[in-house]
């Protein structure tokens, strides 16, 4: 199980760097519905000598809500806007990119002054989670579009998920699901508030609502 969790985390990692490089709005929905599915077996895979209902339904649960019911939320929303690529982001792609690539070594590097107790599968969780973290806030800060930034507030929600699981695997059962549901809600108020954006100003860029701030 080992090389099966090792796969999926680096997966993790992978996802979260295209992104970075992507501007097409269905195709990133799309990886972060990969992502989702991804850190979703994690729990199974952590516990697979000691399956229990709990893990099970958890796993369960974080499916549904990151791969399948967040996804089509946002694929949802997209269909009722204009945009379909984020053409001029805050920072390039290329530029993007490399900022990721930095941010993956800062993880590699923080992760091994870390203590953690969970052999060689540990060792990649935590620069996974770190990365994942990374990825998200700079998805936030450098991109314009409504739509990328709840995409990176759901990829950093992911690196957080992943460090409880790598870190904590007995965590409480309730505890990670109050996560899932604090998650939730954020992600659920935020397509209305992309939504009604569009609608009454028909467009998702909040650089230009910053401009009408301003005004």
């Amino acid at each position: 199980m080992a090389n099966l969790t090792n796969t999926c985390v680096l997966l993790t990692m992978l996802t979260s760097l295209i992104l970075l490089g992507s501007s097409r709005l269905r195709a990133c929905i799309r990886l972060a519905a990969i992502q989702g599915a991804l850190v979703g077996v994690l729990p199974l895979l952590a516990e697979a000598s000691g399956l229990t209902v709990k893990i099970v339904a958890l796993a369960a649960a974080t499916i549904g809500v990151k791969s399948l019911l967040f996804p089509w939320l946002m694929a949802r929303v997209l269909r009722d806007v204009e945009e379909r690529r984020e053409l001029k982001p805050y920072l390039g792609y290329s530029a993007s990119l490399f900022l990721g690539v930095l941010a993956l070594a800062v993880a590699l590097w923080v992760s091994r002054r870390l203590p953690h107790g969970g052999g060689e599968a540990a060792s990649l969780v935590v620069p996974a989670a770190l990365f994942a973290i990374f990825a998200g806030l700079i998805l936030i800060v450098t991109r314009r579009k409504a739509v990328m930034q709840v995409l990176g507030y759901l990829v950093m929600e992911n690196g957080i998920y992943v460090a409880g699981i790598g870190l904590t695997p007995h965590a409480v059962f309730l505890v990670e699901l109050g996560v899932l549901l604090d998650l939730f809600v954020g992600v659920f108020l935020m397509g209305i508030l992309v939504f009604h954006i569009n609608r009454e100003f028909n467009h998702i860029d909040t650089d230009r609502l910053a401009n009408l701030r301003d005004g």
